[in-house]
């Protein structure tokens, strides 16, 4: 294929993705033509808000990370790379994608309050998690299947975190062992749990976790049932491959996720935890000494329960858009969760995070640390590990700026104070 051949086929396909792409289909009616398409691509230079800045050409895809000018840089180099079945389903959020969206949306209802004349010639962006100190408040947040996306999957995004001293947290949906991940990352990771449907299944993982060395266990706790994952369904139609090549034992099957090996897994009636209650908690208490987190509470309610069951820490989360399409942003979600939890136990935050100032109103409305997810897999796609750590170094440089320009010098001068809901 000829220079010239592979710009217009990289055009075909970015063009493509521009008009099934959920975000951008908030500007685009059903019926767009291709030609309607090309004409919106060529006259428009920003998205309508809350849209993203994003090359607008393939001649504008950036070449390396290094070319990098903020995260959404990533998505459309991915999108050439990746599969489409793979890509959507990372893209995917649920039903008509309203949570999806307002992942995004809600943070602009939350304005920062700058204060001048302070010293922040000095920014130290270090928190302390279970004991351990980190020099930053972001997170590698935990996502499955890391190796749809680059052939070094997790372990590629452990040694990205390694280079960039960041906390990991692995799935129990990913295509490493924690053993091995470990061994990359050469120092703390988490571990997060899909408990399925069989409570001795969950204790054996835990217990293999655990003698692995991991210090937390995140349990998942808002995957509880079937969801319509749209914008996956039509992607993976123009993905010309067999999925039975590489999904043998059928998609999400336990044989795909290896920290299930040499588990009996014939008692599994489902692998998502639709039997979950709050006594499953206290058995896992009892299984482990590790520190237990829940991912997945969005209520002032549930986190009540949360402190009144003794989990070490609450994870207010959404599954970015892909549990329930509730409608509300995962971040107008995290006032009422810290309004009981805050102080108690560590809170951390995920779904919609793209900028240092999503980072900073987060940890201004509550948070203890805040974790990343897409970003880090468009740049795993894109470019591999050298991508997931220009992602994560992207995310930290704006947060030190924000941090300056907001006269918080460190992580503890952040204050509810600083950010406004707009009304």
């Amino acid at each position: 294929m000829s220079h010239q051949d592979n710009l217009n086929d990289q055009r075909r396909q970015f063009l493509n993705w521009l008009a099934a792409s959920p975000l951008f289909a908030l500007g685009l009616g059903q019926d767009v033509t291709a030609q309607e398409t090309k004409e919106l691509v060529r006259n428009f230079t920003k998205r309508p808000d809350p849209m993203i800045w994003t090359p607008t050409t393939p001649l504008d895809l950036i070449a390396s990370p290094k070319d990098a000018i903020n995260v959404f840089d990533f998505e459309a180099v991915a999108f050439t790379k990746v599969p489409p079945a793979h890509f959507g389903y990372m893209a995917a959020g649920i039903d008509d994608e309203i949570t999806l969206r307002a992942n995004r949306s809600a943070f602009l209802k939350y304005q920062l309050r700058p204060r001048r004349m302070r010293d922040v010639s000095q920014i130290d962006m270090s928190v302390n998690l279970f004991g351990t100190k980190w020099k930053t408040p972001i997170i590698i947040a935990p996502t499955g299947g890391n190796k749809a996306y680059d052939p070094e999957g997790e372990i590629a995004v452990a040694r990205a975190a390694r280079a960039g001293g960041f906390l990991n947290v692995l799935s129990n949906a990913g295509a490493s062992t924690i053993e091995d991940v470990i061994a990359a990352r050469q120092g703390e990771v988490w571990f997060q749990l899909y408990a399925t449907s069989s409570v001795e299944v969950a204790k054996q993982v835990i217990r293999r976790v655990e003698r692995a060395g991991a210090p937390v266990l995140e349990i998942t706790v808002d995957r509880n049932g079937g969801r319509n994952q749209e914008t996956f369904f039509r992607l993976k139609k123009l993905d010309p491959r067999n999925c039975a090549g590489c999904h043998v034992h059928g998609i999400g099957s336990p044989q795909e996720r290896p920290n299930y090996d040499g588990i009996d897994m014939s008692k599994v009636k489902s692998m998502q935890s639709s039997n979950m209650t709050w006594d499953f908690i206290k058995q896992v208490r009892d299984t482990t000494k590790m520190k237990i987190i829940l991912k997945g509470i969005v209520t002032e309610e549930d986190a009540a329960l949360c402190l009144k069951y003794g989990v070490d820490g609450i994870h207010v989360s959404n599954h970015g858009g892909r549990s329930e399409d509730g409608g509300r942003g995962s971040i107008e979600c995290l006032p009422e969760v810290a309004k009981v939890a805050r102080g108690k136990v560590p809170i951390l935050f995920d779904s919609g995070v793209r900028r240092g100032s999503d980072v900073f109103k987060a940890l201004a409305l509550g948070a203890t640390a805040v974790c990343v997810g897409r970003p880090y897999l468009w740049g795993l796609g894109a470019f591999g590990q050298p991508g997931v750590e220009k992602v994560m170094d992207i995310l930290q440089t704006e947060l030190r700026g924000v941090m300056q320009q907001m006269g918080a010098p460190s992580i503890a001068d952040i204050h509810p104070s600083m950010v406004i809901k707009e009304s």
